[in-house]
C-alpha cells in the first residue's frame, strides 16, 4: 500500500512501528488527530495475513477512535495499536513491557487501553513502564469492567432515539428485540427490564439466552429470526454488518440502537433504513460509554464523575438526530459531521496535542 498518500487522504499525524527481538514484539502504533488532546485507543492483538493488512486495520481503527472520542465530548484524539501476533501462543511479559517503553517514549502523545486479543493483566504489565495506559486492574486505580457502563451509556442513547422515534423517551411496554445477550447486552436487558420493557432476545450461546430469558421474563427467537419479529426496537449488540440487504427487508422496527460496532455493512444501508423512517443511534456514538469510563480515569477514577459523563450520550444521539433534520442526511452522516464540525472549531484555536506542565496527565508522571 502507499502509506503516505493513505495518510495524507485521511489527514492521520504519525505511524510507528515497533520492534523488540527478544520478546518478539512485532506492534504499529497509528495517531490520527490529537486536536482535541492525546490520543486514546485500545492495543489489539490479532494474526493477521499480512503486515499490510495490520497497517490498515491500524490506521482505520485509530481514524474511527477520532471519530468516537470527539462525540463522546472528550478532549481525546484518537489513536490504536495492532500487535501482530497469536494472542493464546505468542504473549509474554517482555513483549508488553517492551511495548510500554515505546508508548513512555510518545510522551503522552498515545494513551492505550484493552482491545481484542490483550486483556487487563496486559494492561497492567504496560503500567510497570509508563501511566499512558487505562483499563489497568482496580488496585492501580481503574475503573474495572467496562460493560455496565458501556450498557447504561446504550440504555440513555436509546431513550434519546425513542423520543425522537415515538415522542416520549418511556421505554415502558416497549418490545425491543435484542441481538446477542453477552456482558454488555445482559446488562442492557436488565436496565430495560426496569423500566418495563418487553425483550426478545437471541444469542448462538443457548446457555447466555437462557439466563436472560429466567433473569428479565424475555421471548427468545433463533438468531435468524430476531431480524422480522414484531418490535419497536432492535438493540443489535453482536456483531457488525448486521444492517444489511438482506436484514433491512424484514425489519418492523422504528429505532435501531445497539452496542455492536459497524452495524451498518455499506454506507448505503445507512441510506436505506433513513428513508424508511427508521431512527438510527450510530454504533460510535450510543456505545462510546466504555471510553468515556476509561478516560475517567485520566484524572483519577471517579464512578460516580464518570456516570454522569455517560449521561451525555443521550443528549449525543439527540444532537446527531438534530444535525440529521437540519441537513436533510442519515443520522450515520451526521454523527460524522457532529465529530468533524467539533475539531475543527478546536483547530482553529490550538494545534497538534502536546504534553507541557500545564495538562492533567502531568498529574500521573
Amino acid at each position: 500500500m502507499r502509506i503516505f498518500e493513505y495518510m495524507t487522504n485521511y489527514d492521520y499525524e504519525q505511524l510507528l512501528f515497533c520492534q523488540d527481538e527478544q520478546s518478539g514484539l512485532k506492534a504499529i502504533i497509528a495517531i490520527h488527530d490529537t486536536t482535541l488532546g492525546p490520543a486514546l485507543g485500545g492495543t489489539r492483538m490479532w494474526t493477521y495475513e499480512s503486515e499490510e493488512a495490520a497497517i490498515e486495520d491500524a490506521l482505520r481503527l485509530a481514524r474511527g477512535m477520532t471519530y468516537k472520542n470527539a462525540a463522546a465530548g472528550l478532549n481525546l484524539g484518537g489513536g490504536k495499536t495492532v500487535i501482530i501476533g497469536d494472542p493464546k501462543k505468542d504473549k509474554n511479559e517482555e513483549m508488553f513491557r517492551a511495548f510500554g517503553r515505546f508508548i513512555q517514549g510518545l510522551n503522552g502523545r498515545y494513551i492505550t487501553a484493552e482491545d481484542v486479543g490483550t486483556t487487563v493483566e496486559d494492561m497492567d504489565l504496560i503500567h510497570e513502564e509508563t501511566n499512558f495506559v487505562t483499563g489497568i486492574s482496580p488496585a492501580f486505580g481503574s475503573s474495572g469492567n467496562p460493560s455496565p457502563v458501556t450498557a447504561y451509556g446504550c440504555y440513555v442513547g436509546m431513550k434519546a432515539a425513542a423520543k425522537e422515534a415515538f415522542g416520549s423517551d418511556s421505554l415502558e411496554g416497549k418490545r425491543v428485540a435484542v441481538q446477542g445477550v453477552g456482558n454488555v447486552a445482559f446488562e442492557l436487558c436488565r436496565y430495560l427490564h426496569e423500566e418495563g420493557a418487553q425483550l426478545i432476545v437471541t444469542d448462538i450461546n443457548k446457555e447466555a439466552v437462557n439466563r436472560a430469558v429466567e433473569a428479565f421474563d424475555a421471548k427468545s427467537v433463533n438468531p435468524d429470526e430476531i431480524y422480522a419479529v414484531e418490535a419497536d426496537i432492535f438493540a443489535p449488540c453482536a456483531l457488525g454488518a448486521v444492517v444489511n440487504d438482506e436484514t433491512i427487508p424484514q425489519f418492523k422496527v422504528k429505532v435501531i440502537a445497539g452496542s455492536a460496532n459497524n452495524q451498518l455493512k455499506e454506507t448505503k444501508h445507512g441510506d436505506l433504513i433513513h428513508e424508511m423512517g427508521i431512527v438510527y443511534a450510530p454504533d460510535y456514538v450510543i456505545n462510546a460509554g466504555g471510553v468515556i469510563n476509561v478516560a475517567d480515569e485520566l484524572y483519577g477514577y471517579n464512578k460516580e464523575r464518570a456516570l454522569k459523563r455517560v449521561e451525555s450520550i443521550y443528549s449525543n444521539v439527540a444532537k446527531v438526530i438534530e444535525i440529521s433534520k437540519r441537513d436533510g442526511i442519515p443520522t450515520y452522516v451526521a454523527a460524522d459531521r457532529m465529530a468533524e464540525e467539533r475539531i475543527e472549531k478546536m483547530r482553529k484555536s490550538r494545534s497538534q496535542f502536546l504534553l507541557n506542565d500545564k495538562h492533567i496527565l502531568t498529574n500521573r508522571i
